[in-house]
């Protein structure tokens, strides 16, 4: 388990507009908040060079802030956490085991994130292995293992199921195993998989109550994002704690989805930044930095003092 705490203050900007937004009456002053914290990430993200959306909730007092959270968004790498459902549900439905074993073969290499880059053709894992790999490392590999498991058409079957129909697997990672989505040519733009902010947050959501496959099936997958080794955005400036993510890159985009268990209440939120005029894989690259930030504000804007935590 990954665990963080937060470091340094809230930025003037941030100070000003919750200062603003007090009121005498409690009430008043709850009323006002969501337009000090939308006045406060539009202020940090003002002169940022690229697009940003974010959707986030208080899933303790039901306080949300939406920034473009029902336009879809590429996902990168974020799209494994509905992969990662879909095979918990291919399980519970007895169409997977998770003791089924996967082949590592010269054909199913892929470039990118992970691990399995580095292992020998013929390596035998099985499917949880793959799965854990998928979300913990983000690895491609693993990925791919899995959708060649149960198939990119039955995550988007999934999914409809749960009610998420603005989120779609598009194909395995490198080409191939289009899902019949794909055939729309307004999603193919998107690559591996097209969400939104807002049923991210949903998704995330969902989890924590455990209502997604089942109550035990929520907390394994919660207890597999809480293991997830990238930290450079939404945990970047947080130790001491938990957070329960998955991050995703590609050249010019940089997103992360999480629950923060704050003292202050479980912020969940979906953050992200495409567009940037820059290619720059580093752990500061400018979206990334921006994302820490942003989670800050939001933790701070959506916060309950008396949250208990």
């Amino acid at each position: 388990m990954r665990t963080r705490c937060m470091r340094g203050l809230v930025s003037w900007v941030v100070f000003v507009a919750l200062v603003q937004a007090q009121a005498p009456s409690a009430a008043r002053a709850q009323a006002q908040v969501p337009a000090a914290l939308d006045a406060a990430i539009k202020a940090e993200t003002s002169g940022f060079a690229g697009k940003v959306w974010v959707f986030a909730k208080n899933l303790d007092s039901g306080a949300t802030y939406s920034l473009r959270g029902k336009n879809r968004v590429r996902t990168a790498s974020t799209i494994k956490l509905p992969i990662l459902i879909a095979l918990h549900a291919a399980v519970a439905a007895g169409k997977a085991t998770w003791t089924d074993q996967v082949v590592l073969t010269k054909e199913k290499r892929v470039s990118g994130s992970g691990v399995l880059t580095e292992f020998a053709d013929g390596t035998t894992l099985t499917l949880r292995d793959a799965a854990n790999l998928m979300i913990v490392v983000s690895d491609n590999i693993g990925t791919n293992l899995v959708l060649d498991a149960i198939g990119t058409d039955y995550v988007n079957e999934t999914l409809d199921s749960l009610g998420f129909r603005k989120t779609r697997s598009l194909r395995r990672i490198g080409g191939g195993g289009a899902s019949r989505a794909n055939d729309d040519p307004t999603l193919r733009l998107f690559g591996i998989g097209v969400s939104t902010s807002q049923e991210m947050v949903e998704m995330l959501e969902r989890l924590e109550r455990g209502t997604v496959v089942s109550a035990e099936a929520s907390k394994d997958m919660i207890d597999t994002l809480k293991r997830e080794q990238y930290s450079d955005g939404i945990g970047r400036v947080l130790f001491d704690v938990t957070v329960a993510s998955k991050a995703g890159a590609l050249d010019r985009l940089r997103s992360d989805i999480g629950i923060v268990y704050s003292r202050r209440g479980r912020i969940a939120m979906a953050i992200t930044v495409d567009d940037m005029p820059n290619v720059h894989y580093t752990v500061d690259n400018p979206g990334l930095l921006l994302i820490s930030r942003i989670s800050e504000i939001l933790i701070d804007g959506l916060g309950t003092p008396d949250a208990g935590r």
